[in-house]
């Protein structure tokens, strides 16, 4: 698979460090599946949609996932070291997989003290540097804890650029995230739906259900040679209930579209058919889209701009067209549309 395919140039300046204000204020580029291309708002999707089309959201909840503490001296001839953790992947009631650093400086048996009476011993360090930590609470009161003491993860291409703080505790949240955190990244096209808007779309008669996928760190790494020739990405717990299920098979069959708000709602949906019809899921995800693969779930697509190279441009490339894709990139480009996270979003009609 050659990766030069999926590249382009995006002047720094385009990565939005901050989100529009209000969050629907921002722009939307409609791309339709014969190139054509309009320059709109986020609060012109009605215009775009018809009554009976349902959005589909991922309503999972983003936790304050990055950390500081401070590494004790391992005996009392060493030092304490300040130690920045990013939580990947929760492995049981007390114990995260995490990324840190300096991780060449840590080591299984050591302590970590994040707060007040917050600390985690390292259990383990794989051969990737990722580490374990178990912390010594568990369940709710580590929930309260990270609450606490803890940060929103930004994207590295944010963090370089500046620390997160108590706006983003809003700003990098959905308004209509459920109770069950377990997200270390936002699903960001659904950033862009506030209240204002939702009801605004409600009274279009354009409906929404959701389904939940908890995002990791993985969206923004680079692609692995091991995934391209496997053709299956990092896994991701994902559900879809027989309910939801149930209503979006009677959509299609109504003649209306199925619109997944974000690409974590669409592998979510693309990993959940069977036989043409979306069926109830519980359970992990590795699904890989790209040009080539066929979706099956999807009608159209609201989206945020993603990174050259990487699997969520070579998914949005399997559903319009990589040539289509290239040039509403760069039209996005000229036009100054602000990429990534907290930038504007695409709309992509097939």
């Amino acid at each position: 698979m050659d990766l030069s395919a999926y590249a382009f140039d995006l002047p720094e300046a385009l990565i939005a460090l901050r989100p529009a204000e209000p969050q629907d204020a921002a722009r939307l580029l409609v791309v339709h599946g014969d190139g054509r291309l309009e320059d709109a708002g986020v609060r012109d999707l009605p215009r775009y949609l018809a009554a009976g089309d349902t959005l589909v959201f991922n309503d999972t909840r983003v936790i304050p996932a990055a950390l500081k503490g401070t590494r004790l001296a391992r005996d009392s001839s060493g030092s304490n070291i300040a130690v920045d953790a990013n939580l990947v992947e929760r492995m049981g009631p007390s114990e995260w997989r995490a990324l840190a650093r300096p991780g060449k400086r840590l080591k299984p048996g050591d302590r970590i003290i994040f707060g007040e009476g917050f600390e985690a011993k390292v259990t383990g360090k794989a051969e990737t540097g990722e580490i374990t930590l178990d912390f010594n609470v568990e369940g709710e009161a580590l929930d309260l804890a990270l609450d606490a003491f803890g940060a929103m993860p930004l994207p590295p291409y944010i963090a370089r650029r500046r620390a997160a703080d108590g706006k983003d505790r809003e700003t990098y949240q959905t308004s209509f995230a459920g109770e069950d955190a377990q997200s270390v990244a936002a699903p960001t096209a659904g950033l862009h739906f506030t209240p204002r808007l939702r009801e605004e779309l409600a009274a279009a008669g354009i409906l929404n259900e959701t389904v939940r996928l908890h995002v990791g760190l993985g969206t923004f790494s680079p692609l692995k040679e091991s995934q391209l020739e496997s053709g299956r990405l990092h896994e991701e717990w994902r559900r879809v209930s027989p309910e939801v299920a149930a209503r979006l098979n009677a959509v299609r069959e109504g003649g209306k579209r199925i619109v997944p708000v974000g690409t974590t709602a669409l592998r979510t949906l693309e990993s959940s058919v069977e036989g043409g019809r979306i069926v109830p899921t519980v359970g992990p995800t590795d699904i890989f889209l790209k040009p080539g693969d066929r979706l099956q779930a999807t009608d159209a697509l609201v989206t945020n701009f993603h990174l050259p190279e990487s699997s969520l441009f070579m998914l949005v490339c399997a559903l319009m067209g990589t040539d289509v894709m290239q040039a509403a990139y760069a039209h996005a480009i000229k036009q100054e549309y602000r990429f990534y996270s907290y930038g504007d979003a695409c709309l992509l009609l097939p």
